[in-house]
C-alpha cells in the first residue's frame, strides 16, 4: 500500500512526468520551474501581447492594451475556454472527447427552440439536461464496452451534430419572447464591477503564496509550483484591479469562466480528488491498486467535459439569442488546441487549468490581434497551426530531455 500511495502526484498542477522529486532540505530547481515546458504559454502570451501592443501603436491604431480591447478578449474567449478547462480534467485521466462542440450546439439549439414556449430557466434546464445525458452515454461506453474514447466521441460527434440538424429542420432558430431576449441577456452579457474585488483577490493570492512558500522553506521542502504561482497571480491580479480602477468591468460570461476555473484548480490541486484524478490518468491499474474506483473517476470526467460544453452552449445561445445548424462547428479544435498548448498530456495524467486558460487566452489574442492588424483569415489559420505545433514541439521535447537525465 505504500509503493501505492507514491504513485499519487503531490503537485497536481505542476509535476510532470519524470521529473525527479527534490530532496528534503534541497533548494528550487528554478531551471526546472522557469524553464519552457513550465512557463513557455505565459512567455508566449507574455511576448505575443507585447508584439501586438507595438504593432497596434507603429501603425496607428487603437491601443491593443486598452481596458476595452482586453475585457473584449477576455469575454470571447469565455465559452472556448469554459471547455477547455473540463476538457483537461478528461486528458488527464487518460480519455478524449472530440463531442465537446456538438453537444455545445445540441445545448444551443435546444434552448433556442424551447425558450419561447418554456421560458429561458426551464429551456436551459433541458439543454443541460441533454449534455449530461451525452456526457454519461460517452462515458459508458468508453468505459464499460472499452471502446477507444477517440473512435466512440468521433462518433457522438457525428450523431450529435445530425440530430441538431433534424432538429432544426437545416434553419437557423431565434427568439421571438422580448421577456425571455432580456433574461438571456441579463445572464449573459450584464457587465459586473471588478475593479475592488481584484484588488482584494490579488492581495489575499499574494499573501497566501508568500506564507505558503515561508512554510514549505520552513519545513525544508522546496519551493511549489503552486505557491510561485500564487505569487505571482496575485501581484498581476493586484496590477490589473489598479490600473483598471474601480470602474473596471466584465461581462459575466467571464465571471462564470473565473468561478469554474477557481475551482476545478482547487479541487485538482488540493484535493483528495484532484490527487486521484491524476492517478488515475497517470497510472490507472496501481491507481486501481490501491482502491480508487477508476471507472468512476473517468466516468464523471466524461459528465463534466459534456455538461460544461452544455452550459457553453447556453452562454453561446444567450449570447446572440439566435443559433443555426452549423453553430459551433470546428470549435472542438479550438478546445483541444487550448489544453495541449497549455502543457496537458494527451497519454493522461499531466495538465494545468491554468495554462489551459492561458492557452485559450493565447489562441484569441492572436484572433483579436489579426482582426486589429486587418491581417487575412489564411495568415490566422498558418500563424496559429504554427504556433500549436511548436508548443507540442516544446513540451515533448522537454519532457525527454528530463527523463534523459
Amino acid at each position: 500500500m505504500a509503493l501505492m500511495t507514491q504513485q499519487l502526484p503531490t503537485t497536481s498542477t505542476s509535476a510532470a512526468p519524470g521529473a525527479r522529486p527534490a530532496a528534503a532540505g534541497a533548494g528550487p530547481d528554478w531551471r526546472r520551474l522557469f524553464g519552457l515546458r513550465e512557463m513557455g504559454v505565459y512567455y508566449a502570451l507574455l511576448l505575443l501581447v507585447l508584439i501586438l501592443a507595438v504593432a497596434s501603436a507603429y501603425t496607428g491604431r487603437v491601443n491593443y492594451l486598452s481596458l476595452q480591447n482586453v475585457t473584449n478578449v477576455l469575454h470571447q474567449s469565455s465559452l472556448t475556454a469554459v471547455m477547455a478547462i473540463a476538457m483537461t480534467v478528461i486528458l488527464i485521466t487518460g480519455n478524449f472527447d472530440l463531442s465537446v462542440a456538438s453537444v455545445a450546439a445540441l445545448a444551443a439549439v435546444l434552448l433556442i427552440g424551447l425558450a419561447d414556449r418554456l421560458g429561458f430557466w426551464p429551456a436551459a434546464g433541458v439543454a443541460m439536461l441533454a449534455a449530461v445525458l451525452a456526457g454519461l452515454l460517452n462515458g459508458s461506453i468508453v468505459q464499460y464496452l472499452g471502446i477507444n474514447a477517440f473512435i466512440v466521441t468521433l462518433g457522438t460527434l457525428t450523431a450529435i451534430r445530425g440530430i441538431v440538424l433534424i432538429y432544426t429542420d437545416g434553419r437557423s432558430l431565434s427568439v421571438e419572447d422580448t421577456d425571455v431576449i432580456a433574461a438571456m441577456r441579463a445572464f449573459e452579457s450584464g457587465r459586473i464591477a471588478v475593479g475592488t474585488p481584484l484588488l482584494v483577490i490579488g492581495a489575499a493570492l499574494f499573501v497566501a503564496g508568500v506564507l505558503g512558500a515561508m512554510r514549505l522553506r520552513r519545513d525544508g521542502r522546496a519551493l511549489s509550483p503552486a505557491a510561485i504561482g500564487m505569487s505571482v497571480g496575485g501581484l498581476g491580479t493586484l496590477a490589473a484591479g489598479w490600473f483598471g480602477g474601480a470602474e473596471l468591468s466584465v461581462s459575466k460570461s467571464v465571471i462564470y469562466m473565473v468561478i469554474f476555473a477557481s475551482i476545478v484548480w482547487f479541487v485538482l490541486s488540493f484535493t483528495t480528488v484532484g490527487r486521484r484524478v491524476y492517478a488515475v490518468g497517470g497510472n490507472p491499474e496501481a491507481a486501481r491498486l490501491s482502491g480508487i474506483n477508476v471507472n468512476r473517476y473517468r466516468m464523471a470526467a466524461f459528465i463534466l467535459c459534456s455538461a460544461a460544453a452544455g452550459f457553453a452552449g447556453v452562454l453561446f445561445a444567450s449570447r446572440l439569442r439566435s443559433v443555426n445548424p452549423a453553430a459551433l462547428q470546428g470549435a472542438e479544435l479550438t478546445v483541444i488546441a487550448s489544453a495541449i498548448l497549455g502543457g496537458t498530456s494527451l497519454f493522461g495524467g499531466a495538465g494545468s487549468v491554468v495554462k489551459t486558460l492561458a492557452g485559450a487566452l493565447l489562441l484569441f489574442t492572436l484572433t483579436n490581434g489579426f482582426n486589429m492588424l486587418n491581417l487575412g483569415a489564411n495568415y490566422q489559420g498558418l500563424i496559429e497551426g504554427a504556433v500549436i505545433v511548436i508548443a507540442a514541439a516544446i513540451y515533448t521535447v522537454g519532457g525527454s530531455g528530463r527523463k534523459a537525465h
